[in-house]
């Protein structure tokens, strides 16, 4: 037996008031509390309890790259990851995974369905700068991950849910264009960003986490998207 729990609050479905700060971290932090005081009470242990997280648990952090034994960083999303985590550290005698989370790359929602539309049109372009690194996985890695964190007995405590080749902002803006055959030349500056989007500019669309997945791969998980272009040209069927 095993617990998978996924579930929390789009942190990209609309800019941060503090009411939507609060559903973003009570949807987290609640939901994984009530799971594991079931389990704590429950006759019957699961073998393994893997948790979602994510790579926001690093903070902003430029171009380190970013393990599992790195330091986890600050700001809003750092600090929701970090008492998410903590959460599961209540579990006796129960092996605790807790997947940190990169970009998961699927045209049916998330970061790369969004991007679509505007790219299509010939609207896409750099964040910012673009030299802000994205970590990103494959949905067909993160569903990867996940079985392979409940069926790897060694495995236990944080791991990189993220492809061994994370980009920068403006390689992923080139790469994207290049699959859908459309020009990438109109950027949006950081200060535009943070007009539209306030808070969640700076700690989502700006913040820098270079991640690597070194506890998958020391466990040998073998990624099926390793690199950008072919991840998204599978998902995008080009």
């Amino acid at each position: 037996d095993a617990v998978v729990h996924l579930a929390g609050e789009n942190i990209a479905a609309r800019r941060w008031s503090d009411a939507q700060k609060a559903r973003i971290r009570d949807s987290r932090i609640s939901g994984t509390r009530l799971l594991v005081d079931a389990v704590r009470s429950g006759s019957r242990k699961p073998q393994a309890f893997v948790c979602a997280s994510a790579v926001g648990v690093y903070g902003d952090r430029s171009d380190e790259p970013l393990d599992e034994d790195s330091e986890t960083g600050t700001g809003f999303l750092a600090e929701v990851c970090k008492d998410w985590e903590s959460e599961t550290c209540r579990l006796d005698n129960v092996r605790t995974v807790q997947l940190r989370f990169g970009v998961v790359l699927s045209p049916a929602g998330g970061a790369l369905a969004k991007m679509l539309l505007p790219f299509r049109l010939g609207a896409g372009g750099r964040i910012g700068g673009g030299r802000q690194w994205m970590s990103w996985v494959a949905l067909d890695d993160a569903v990867g991950a996940i079985h392979h964190a409940l069926f790897t007995d060694e495995l236990q405590g944080p791991v990189n849910a993220v492809a061994p080749q994370p980009v920068t902002n403006s390689e992923y803006t080139r790469i994207l264009g290049r699959i859908l055959r459309r020009p990438t030349v109109l950027p949006m500056p950081s200060f535009a960003a943070r007009m539209a989007f306030g808070e969640l500019a700076n700690e989502l669309l700006l913040a820098s986490q270079r991640a690597v997945p070194k506890r998958l791969q020391e466990t040998g998980y073998v990624f099926a998207r390793p690199d950008l272009e072919g991840a998204l040209r599978h998902q995008l069927g080009h």
